[in-house]
């Protein structure tokens, strides 16, 4: 019996030793997070997003940003691909800017309405994307950097490291009338395949940057952001946001008048974690919540003791990241920080995972990690008046 009762003992102590002492590949910071009331208020629950149309045929896994320009819908999916799809409703004929480059250019193609074409493989993870002034389709992608992709379907890098050190998750990007591209780096600690490391360790590392086209240089115009995700310039380019989707708000920095330089906080305390962000020329910012906030996730941060103590579990198989619940949230937000509107789907039974909302033509075009094909709703009327 007293063999019995040293052996436990040991065993007692080694794993008392494990959850306290075992050394660990996250770094915990102690996280303050204001109370979080829900969908309340401004963002009481509705069922708006269960009118949302799906494209008729599946593209690929994870559309995750959608972009429109000139009849097509653009967007970049889990395996590296990026893909457009006609849709206009027109039978388009002219020079294609798909598949391999061909010397010389590629001769002319007719695009049947609807259909599918590939317009490259980044070998990484196109996230957010849109074009510029110079015909190119610009990309962050979370694995290779921000790149540009010209009419011939021809990649080039255009940012991958900041300082000698590379960049670890391009996320998303916004485009100046003069070609300036601001983009956010997510994180300095984990890339795309270890998100949930980022969110529960609690590091403040995103960063916002800027890359000009003519001079070539890049530039961090912010840091100290809890993963900085979508980006969006504000009416005028005076300011550029940023999500804060750690800290479930949304940053503005300044890029004119008396505050230019200056980092402020635009909208906090959402119910949910913003994903990308647009702005519709018109005075609205739309914002994809990718999930609602998560309570357990919430507690967890005010303790960095507990959350090494929980990753400790993690490694055994006993415990798991908390994850957000099934929920489809978008919110429609003016240039002073006021919510106008949400439009939702509560338990996610049409759409949940949404990461990214355009409006292009009256339409909302939605992606998501977790859909084959992107989505599209009418914007509200009351919303398609200028403000």
């Amino acid at each position: 019996m007293r063999l019995v009762l040293i052996g436990v003992g040991l065993l007692v102590a080694l794993a008392v030793s494990y959850l306290l002492l075992w050394p660990v590949r996250i770094e915990p910071a102690a996280v303050t997070v204001q109370p979080n009331a829900g969908f309340t208020q401004a963002y009481a629950p509705n069922e708006f997003l269960r009118k949302i149309r799906f494209m008729d045929f599946a593209l690929g896994q994870g559309p995750e940003d959608v972009t429109v320009k000139d009849g097509y819908a653009y967007t970049g999916l889990e395996d590296g691909r990026i893909v457009r799809v006609r849709i206009d409703g027109q039978t388009a004929t002219g020079p294609a800017p798909i598949g391999p480059v061909v010397p010389g250019g590629s001769a002319p193609t007719t695009v049947p309405a609807g259909a599918m074409e590939q317009v490259a493989n980044t070998g990484g993870r196109p996230l957010g994307l849109q074009h510029d002034p110079f015909g190119n389709l610009v990309v962050a992608d979370a694995k290779q950097g921000l790149l540009a992709i010209n009419p011939q379907g021809r990649i080039f890098p255009v940012a991958k490291a900041y300082g000698g050190v590379p960049m670890r998750l391009v996320d998303d990007l916004d485009i100046a009338k003069d070609g300036t591209i601001y983009f956010s780096d997510a994180s300095q600690r984990f890339g795309i395949d270890e998100v949930t490391l980022d969110f529960f360790e609690g590091q403040a590392t995103g960063r916002l940057f800027s890359f000009s086209p003519a001079s070539g240089r890049i530039e961090e115009k912010a840091s100290g952001l809890s993963f900085a995700n979508g980006v969006a310039l504000g009416p005028d380019e005076e300011y550029v946001l940023v999500n804060e989707t750690g800290l479930h708000r949304i940053s503005r920095v300044w890029l004119k008048g008396a505050k230019v330089g200056t980092k402020d906080i635009f909208i906090e305390n959402l119910p949910g974690y913003p994903d990308n962000i647009s702005y519709n020329g018109r005075g609205i910012f739309w914002v994809a919540l990718v999930g609602p906030r998560s309570k357990a996730l919430d507690d967890a941060l005010a303790s960095p003791f507990m959350r090494k103590i929980v990753y400790r579990l993690q490694m055994l198989g006993l415990a798991a990241t908390p994850q957000p619940d099934r929920y489809g949230a978008i919110v429609a937000i003016d240039t002073n920080g006021k919510v106008l509107m949400t439009l939702q789907d509560p338990g996610g039974l049409k759409i949940h995972t949404i990461t990214s909302v355009n409006e292009k033509d009256g339409l909302l075009y939605l992606g998501g990690l977790q859909m084959d094909r992107f989505a599209t709703i009418p914007v509200p009327p009351q919303l398609l008046v200028p403000r």
